[in-house]
């Protein structure tokens, strides 16, 4: 029979296994000694206190103490007793839940519980009902939940599963493969409930284990749920590099999905809790990828998210700026990479030490906290349009006043900043470089162009010019180039940089084809070789009869 530490990852890696990365970091001996003889001597104080207060010949002149300290408000509804107020048991109850708590800090082990074992420990630090502060309890404890932390890692599947709402039919038990929906995720007031937020948190860190991550912290979940509810309710939201995807109801639901290729790994798990509960084929990896749910494998480190976080609580939301407060270079290597997302997002660091934007940057940062990624480059084949390409497709388009244009795969703006912001219609599939292209004033779809091209098509929408810098690989480049053209009204122009090798062919029938000069070399990090195509509309079903319309 197998276990769940046998349960592996698509590479082979095992999830569980003995060396695999600590759930939480264990205590050292020292401060575990530290911590209890800390403990030892504040109970000698709070015995030695109550020993004294308890005595009658103390008690009336402690009733002047109470009697003349206190304002008007508490002689109205009453003062306590000198023997209730000096009682041992009660601040006995209270110190050993403070130093429970402290040592439940010391191992991140309060970070790593599911949420239910999480919500048991509240309770009994809550209701101060921990067991005395003991150097063999303390040790045994600690020791028996460093020992749990495979349990752990089901546990939190499990408790997520039964965490779900059951007035939803859509909620079945088939495993992780179905829409998931969590009830009482916010108040009426719009407030996260951080109980059910720490079962999403669950959720998120079985995920990130699966995908070689490190995890997210306990809280995170909460201000990802609240930055969610602000951003509008009743959308999808792509969050951990899109292994899950969740969206929000004002009446306080949370709807989930998780991406297949983490789902039948998750199911696996529950299989092992719960043998003929989840059927065979959502056991199994899926066998084709999902097209409108993309999954990035190298999201941000959870310390990179909670950096810019954290900055942006503190320094606001708008503005064309962004500046790290004093504290942010204490993770070194946290910092650093978010000073290379700042730069790949086309800030420039000042003397100050801030990062400068052509456009409001604080929103994009924003989603970068709540995906968790910045898109790939080279799987969203981005390469963005150097300065004096960019020139020289604007000075070729030859856009008049009143033009329409069109910039299919527009990216992060780098060549639709040449274009007049106005009139100009921006596609782009990641969310990312969409909110960057907002920020920039530009009329922005989020969708694969290919795709929504053909429904433009058939809509009417026309444009009188395009201008593209369309991605090359595997044959997409002819692809975009005919899609972009079926948009063009007559008489209309398309501009577009393509790879040399494409030069002197009749692309488009209908059109005029006039090809630039080869340029080499003009894309960082690529020695690829371009040209310009210009393909004037004349006449044919490339183009179509309708006017312009716009989406």
């Amino acid at each position: 029979m197998s276990t769940v530490v046998d349960i592996l990852d698509p590479s082979g890696l095992q999830v569980l296994a003995g060396d695999e990365p600590e759930f939480f970091a264990p205590a050292t001996a020292n401060l575990v000694d530290r911590l209890i003889s800390e403990y030892r001597a504040a109970r000698r104080d709070v015995e030695a206190v109550a020993s004294i207060m308890s005595a009658p010949d103390h008690r009336g002149a402690l009733s002047y103490f109470l009697e003349g300290n206190a304002d008007k408000t508490d002689r109205r509804y009453g003062l306590p007793s000198v023997e209730s107020l000096f009682k041992l048991d009660g601040a006995l109850g209270k110190l050993n839940a403070t130093y429970w708590s402290r040592a439940l800090q010391l191992t991140d082990v309060y970070d790593c519980m599911p949420q239910k074992r999480r919500d048991e420990w509240n309770e009994q630090i809550r209701e101060m009902k921990t067991p005395d502060f003991e150097e063999e309890t303390v040790r045994s404890t600690l020791e028996a939940l460093l020992a749990l932390r495979t349990q752990f890692f089901a546990e939190r599947i499990d408790g997520v599963f039964r965490g779900l709402s059951g007035e939803h039919v859509t909620n079945r038990p088939e495993g992780f493969f179905k829409r998931m929906i969590l009830s009482y995720v916010f108040d009426q007031f719009g407030t996260v409930n951080y109980n059910m937020a720490g079962l999403i948190n669950d959720l998120r860190v079985v995920v990130a284990k699966f995908m070689g991550r490190d995890e997210p912290r306990y809280a995170t979940a909460g201000t990802l749920l609240t930055r969610i509810m602000a951003s509008g309710t009743g959308e999808w939201n792509s969050i951990d590099g899109g292994a899950l995807r969740v969206r929000v109801y004002k009446k306080g639901t949370a709807h989930l999905e998780v991406h297949p290729d983490m789902a039948w790994r998750l199911n696996q798990v529950l299989a092992y809790l719960y043998p003929l509960a989840i059927p065979a084929q959502h056991r199994k990896r899926p066998e084709r990828r999902q097209k409108d749910f993309p999954l990035m494998q190298r999201p941000l480190p959870f310390q990179v998210l909670d950096l810019f976080a954290s900055q942006l609580d503190r320094h606001g939301r708008g503005g064309n700026s962004f500046t790290f407060g004093y504290d942010a270079k204490a993770n070194a290597r946290a910092y650093d990479e978010a000073s290379r997302v700042l730069e790949l997002l086309g800030g420039t660091q000042t003397r100050s030490g801030s990062f400068v934007f052509d456009y409001p940057v604080h929103p994009v940062l924003w989603t970068v906290v709540t995906t968790g990624c910045v898109p790939d480059e080279r799987a969203h084949q981005f390469y963005p349009t150097p300065e004096r390409l960019g020139e020289e497709c604007l000075r070729l388009a030859a856009i008049g006043p009143t033009d329409t244009v069109l910039e299919p795969s527009a990216g992060r703006a780098a060549l639709a900043e040449h274009l007049p912001v106005e009139r100009t219609t921006c596609v782009e599939i990641s969310a990312l470089n969409c909110e960057i292209l907002r920020a920039r004033g530009f009329h922005t779809v989020q969708a694969d162009f290919l795709a929504w091209s053909r429904e433009q098509h058939a809509a009417g929408w026309r444009a009188q010019r395009v201008v593209m810098n369309p991605p090359f690989a595997n044959g997409r480049a002819q692809l975009h180039v005919e899609a972009a053209a079926s948009l063009l009204t007559p008489g209309g122009r398309l501009v577009a940089i393509l790879p040399a090798s494409m030069r002197d062919k009749e692309l488009l029938a209908g059109f005029e084809h006039t090809w630039s000069e080869v340029y080499d070399n003009e894309f960082a990090g690529t020695s690829v070789s371009v040209v310009i195509l210009v393909a004037q509309a004349v006449a044919g079903p490339a183009c179509a009869t309708a006017e312009g319309k716009q989406p």
